[in-house]
């Protein structure tokens, strides 16, 4: 008989899980504990009998900043046998649309497979090479549909029932919070690496919630999943109350004030302007030549909540623009909890194309597939306004997010 599709497996050892993380938590205070971190309190139960590979990046890491492979890897409670790489790699080395390839990793000695641009049956192929009887997955995300490595966890969970695994999710924070999805849903037309299934823009939630969510709604067959979730983590809080060290997701995702906005500056990316790849501060400079001081006076007009947005010039030292001085603006969230970066995106959108008569979107309609339709395309071209544009997904948005609350952890 096949697992229920709405539920997450609930055993002996993930209820050890829950009792020692819970009287961890309260020898150390309210201050949230990682999915990594209460699985090894109890000396690694849940994966006792297993041979275990897992799926994780420079993010997996532990509180005192050592990654959880080299952990893992010399304990003899686990007997972690294969690493899975994303996007950017397992130790992170790769670029944007780039991996690390197949190799034996040096600091472990452990074969690391590429997952990347594999999914279905070919990624089935390589946990099966693999030897592995249980995957894990142990990666920061950042909150956005677009921001790949949610996707690979929905590949790498359909791949492990391809194949015959279980699959596990250490869970981490929001860094954004999960107070509420915002943005426009996808529509399954225009699904592809950066959004394979119909959710938010912003979807509120964290890699654990996901994995319920894909294995209840979306997968064809579920796979045999068990969530290892956080203590102590509530859902209005950003990241710098989990007291955990920010490792970069990817190379342009440096810090977790990159995070905050990037839901909705990474829409630049379907435009011809910078998105500030190639500075110090990327998605929160945006500019092209051309651009003067007056984007960002329109900006400002608009009194968007919990952000100010200054004349900027830059010189991108690769990407868009590359070796270039261009002008643009640089955004100032000064009230994290005011500032909606969906809305706003979508208003620097709408007052580029107004004060800069160059504005284009890139020839191949990305935008289209960052936003999950042509609906926020064409309504900018035919002249609506911020408000208009963000009404017009209300109603989707409206139910996706009755559906995504039968998922939900935390409170």
């Amino acid at each position: 008989m096949r697992p229920s599709r709405r539920a997450v497996l609930t055993t002996a050892t993930a209820a050890a899980v829950s009792a020692t993380s819970t009287a961890s938590a309260a020898q150390r205070g309210r201050q949230p504990r990682t999915g990594f971190e209460r699985l090894a309190d109890t000396g690694y139960a849940l994966l006792d009998g297993q041979k275990v590979g897992i799926v994780t990046n420079p993010t997996g890491i532990t509180r005192d900043a050592r990654h959880i492979v080299d952990v893992m890897h010399p304990d003899p409670r686990v007997d972690l046998t294969a690493v899975f790489g994303p996007e950017h790699g397992f130790r992170g080395t790769a670029q944007a649309g780039g991996s690390e390839g197949r190799y034996d990793d040096p600091a472990t000695g452990l074969p690391v497979y590429d997952t990347y641009l594999k999914s279905g049956r070919a990624l089935a192929d390589v946990f099966t090479a693999s030897g592995v009887d249980t995957v894990v997955f142990d990666i920061q995300d950042v909150g956005a549909r677009f921001y790949t490595y949610i996707w690979t966890l929905y590949d790498c969970m359909e791949a492990a029932q391809l194949a015959g695994k279980r699959f596990v999710v250490l869970d981490r924070p929001n860094p954004v919070t999960g107070r509420a999805a915002s943005g426009p849903v996808l529509h399954r037309e225009f699904a592809t690496f950066v959004g394979r299934q119909p959710i938010s823009q912003a979807h509120g939630m964290t890699v654990a919630e996901l994995a319920r969510l894909f294995n209840g709604d979306f997968l064809t067959e579920p796979v045999p999943l068990e969530t290892v979730t956080m203590s102590g983590w509530k859902r209005s809080e950003f990241y710098d109350a989990s007291g955990l060290p920010w490792v970069p997701p990817s190379p342009n995702m440096p810090t977790p004030q990159t995070a905050l906005v990037y839901a909705g500056t990474c829409l630049f990316e379907g435009t011809n302007l910078s998105e500030g790849r190639g500075t110090t501060r990327p998605f929160e400079l945006l500019g092209a030549e051309g651009i003067d001081g007056r984007w960002a006076a329109a900006a400002n007009e608009l009194g968007l909540p919990g952000v100010r947005f200054r004349e900027a010039y830059f010189a991108p030292t690769f990407s868009k623009f590359q070796g270039k001085t261009i002008g643009g603006v640089q955004l100032h969230v000064h009230d994290p909890e005011a500032f909606d970066a969906v809305r706003t995106g979508i208003a620097l959108l709408v007052t580029a194309k107004k004060v800069w008569s160059g504005f284009a979107w890139r020839p191949d309609n990305w935008i289209d597939k960052l936003t999950g339709s042509t609906r926020v395309r064409t309504m900018i071209d035919a002249g609506a306004g911020t408000d208009e544009v963000v009404a017009d997904w209300q109603r989707e948005l409206a139910a996706f997010r009755r559906t995504r609350r039968t998922y939900l952890l935390y409170r």
